[in-house]
């Protein structure tokens, strides 16, 4: 298994992984499949060149995707995890933690001391997963912006002393 931050030439494997996401576990993200499978080509090597703004980072198995994150900072100058998800067959193998580790891991390189992310509580899995990840919820809700009726949580993550 290899974990590696997307580059252009990984657009493919990046668009692949984010549209099997965005069906598997539609409510889970802030985009839609039906807009993600608009974007162009260009939009999606934008996406894959980890340039100034999201990086994505793609969890490699037998040359296939498995699993991704992203990662950005927002506006409040906060280190975000975003959109992760590992395909079903791979769940449970450790494969969400090792991409966890790696946006923990640029962020601490970036001199950030927390990673934020959004969760819905009524996914069960994904909070009790990142709980065990060491991220704490805080009284920070917002709508989703793809499905905004559900509301989603805030949880941070602070860097070991």
């Amino acid at each position: 298994m290899d974990i590696r931050l997307t580059e252009e030439k990984d657009w493919k494997l990046l668009k692949q992984v984010r549209l099997a996401a965005l069906l598997d576990t539609p409510t889970a993200f802030g985009v839609s499949y039906q807009t993600a499978a608009h974007y162009t080509d260009e939009q999606w090597k934008e996406r894959a060149s980890s340039g100034t703004g999201t990086q994505f980072w793609l969890a490699i198995e037998d040359d296939k995707p498995v699993g991704m994150i992203g990662a950005a900072v927002s506006q409040a100058n906060r280190y975000n995890l975003i959109g992760m998800w590992v395909e079903t067959a791979a769940r449970g193998c450790s494969v969400a933690n090792r991409l966890v580790d790696a946006v923990k891991s640029r962020a601490m390189s970036r001199g950030y001391d927390r990673v934020f992310l959004d969760v819905s509580p009524d996914n069960a899995r994904a909070a009790n997963f990142y709980l065990r990840q060491g991220f704490t919820f805080m009284d920070e809700w917002e709508p989703l912006e793809s499905h905004p009726h559900i509301r989603v949580q805030t949880m941070f993550w602070v860097v070991p002393d």
